[in-house]
């Protein structure tokens, strides 16, 4: 596993769902990432509400992949 002080946010997520298809794909892929959600309690949301669900982090060398992957995954959902 690489270490997460090299990564660096690859891209804002829209929602949940998106964040956590996102994440199997990755994990199946051997692809190093972190999840990341803006929800804080104490500010109800309002983070979530004004900067997207939360995002997605990674290595630079993994970055583009990660991008080319989330863009998949806008554009099947965007299909439907």
């Amino acid at each position: 596993m690489e270490n997460n002080s090299n990564f660096k946010k690859v891209a804002t997520l829209e929602n949940e769902i998106e964040a956590g298809l996102l994440d199997s794909i990755l994990n199946d892929r051997n692809i190093p990432h972190a999840i990341c959600s803006y929800n804080d309690l104490v500010y109800d949301g309002i983070y979530q509400m004004v900067k997207g669900w939360g995002y997605v982090s990674s290595t630079d060398f993994y970055s583009q992949e990660i991008v080319d992957i989330l863009n998949d995954i806008r554009k099947s959902s965007n299909d439907d």
